[in-house]
């Protein structure tokens, strides 16, 4: 009897450690092929990134460019002559595209190009007042003397001046230009028609406003700053420029040429003075520059960096070549506040007209502006005359 039981004991001890042993060897399959497939879901996971981060796509934008489509419709005008796309602007009222005195808006960005340039030109705009109107003028008052101020108390009656006001209306004049381009180069794909005809804009714009706001008699163009009437400094009125002299016919004088020039500073009024800046041309400010004080120091200071601009006894000095060259009697030296003494009125838009008949086998752009300009503060500049 103990020997049956001990052998039955004995074989389910034996049938124990097999189901046992198969138990744990299932388990290990089950958590090798657990580990593997984990393996494999990482490495796809890599892989997938790694295929996100080359490709780089940019996310969706959540708001249309509105640009966008006078841009392409300006192209395809200045191209091949299709205005439709143009038209269609206004059709759907996305912007006033069509002019109504014939042409159509330029595209912002060759219209902010143009901009740019004129903004960064060697000429007084850079110096002076800039307005952008919509009308066909802008109109101006200008105080004519000081305020009337004075001290009060509760008990004693104020009694003060009254300065007079006067009104100055500046008109805007219409500002063209023309380049021209072959018909084969326009089918160019490559050639960027926008660029070039901004670049050719900007650089004729560019000239022909420097030269107005310099000499400019007024019609048809803006009225340029020696166009006014002179009077010696003291005695000039109200519509007059003061002048100095340096004192010797044509040029400086031999003794102390610097004096001219520090006394033209010095007759501008403290208030503009602080904001005040020379003008000359490159032939005047060569003489200038070799000028020196009792002590031998250069009187001319040379700009540090590009961003930056000479100096001539502690002031700015702008090259405009425009300025005339120093001759008996000329006006080839100005000093003032600028931004006070000149305000340049302009329209924003900028329109372009394209006409393949009249100069053919070439096209042309007929490209306009509209721009005004004049003194709107004679006390804010004073000009130095080589008498």
């Amino acid at each position: 009897m103990t020997e049956v039981k001990s052998t039955g004991g004995t074989d389910m001890s034996v049938d124990l450690k097999g189901a046992m042993s198969g138990f744990v060897s299932e388990l290990k399959g089950f958590r090798e092929d657990i580990h593997n497939k984990l393996q494999e879901q990482e490495e796809r996971m890599n892989i997938l990134d790694r295929k996100t981060a080359l490709r780089g796509r940019a996310p969706l934008s959540t708001t249309a460019d509105t640009e966008l489509p006078h841009q392409k419709a300006f192209n395809a005008y200045l191209r091949s002559g299709d205005d439709d796309g143009l038209r269609g602007l206004t059709i759907e009222e996305k912007g006033l595209t069509v002019a109504s005195d014939g042409g159509f808006l330029a595209a912002p960005q060759v219209a902010e190009t143009v901009q740019n340039s004129l903004r960064n030109s060697a000429s007084l705009r850079s110096l002076a007042n800039v307005v952008m109107v919509e009308s066909s003028s802008y109109e101006v008052l200008i105080d004519k003397g000081d305020i009337g101020a004075g001290w009060a108390t509760e008990a004693d009656a104020t009694e003060t001046g009254s300065g007079g006001i006067e009104r100055i209306s500046i008109p805007v004049h219409e500002l063209s230009a023309m380049p021209k381009a072959s018909q084969r180069l326009l089918d160019d794909a490559a050639f960027d028609v926008e660029a070039w005809l901004a670049e050719r804009i900007a650089d004729k714009f560019a000239r022909s406003e420097a030269a107005a706001f310099i000499n400019g008699d007024g019609v048809a163009k803006p009225r340029g700053i020696l166009t006014y009437p002179i009077a010696p400094n003291g005695s000039e009125t109200d519509g007059q420029i003061g002048t100095l002299v340096t004192g010797a016919l044509g040029g400086f004088s031999s003794e102390a040429p610097g004096d001219a020039l520090i006394d033209l500073i010095y007759a501008l009024d403290a208030e503009y003075r602080a904001n005040a800046s020379f003008v000359m041309n490159s032939k005047t400010a060569a003489q200038v520059r070799k000028m020196k004080d009792a002590e031998g120091r250069f009187l001319w200071t040379d700009a540090l960096s590009s961003a930056q601009t000479p100096q001539l006894l502690g002031y700015p000095v702008m090259i405009s070549e425009d300025m005339p060259d120093t001759d008996i009697e000329t006006l080839s030296v100005a000093f003032g506040d600028f931004r006070a003494a000149y305000t340049i009125v302009e329209r924003p838009d900028l329109r372009v007209l394209r006409d393949p008949f009249s100069a053919k086998p070439h096209v042309l752009f007929y490209a306009t502006k509209r721009v005004g300009g004049c003194i709107t503060d004679f006390r804010a500049v004073k000009l130095l005359q080589f008498a």
